[in-house]
């Protein structure tokens, strides 16, 4: 999941050196933390959170199947 997520804001952002993915496990619960540059918040976070509800979409399908709840929070870097 770590390295999906990664790729898929690498693809998206204009400083994919900025990205940067935290993952915290407890049970079958996993918190991602995805870190972008402040200026590429919006190219991830998309018009009315389009792009972030779609990734967020992938990760829980993704999560379901290992049978885990999958949540992520997006964080601009400074």
């Amino acid at each position: 999941m770590k390295e999906f997520l990664e790729y898929v804001a690498r693809s998206l952002v204009d400083s994919p050196d900025a990205v940067r993915v935290e993952v915290e496990e407890s049970g079958d619960e996993v918190d991602l933390t995805l870190f972008v540059d402040e200026s590429d918040m919006g190219r991830v976070i998309g018009r009315d959170g389009r792009i972030a509800n779609a990734i967020r979409s992938l990760l829980r399908v993704m999560g379901t199947r290992d049978g885990r709840h999958v949540e992520l929070e997006i964080v601009g870097n400074e």
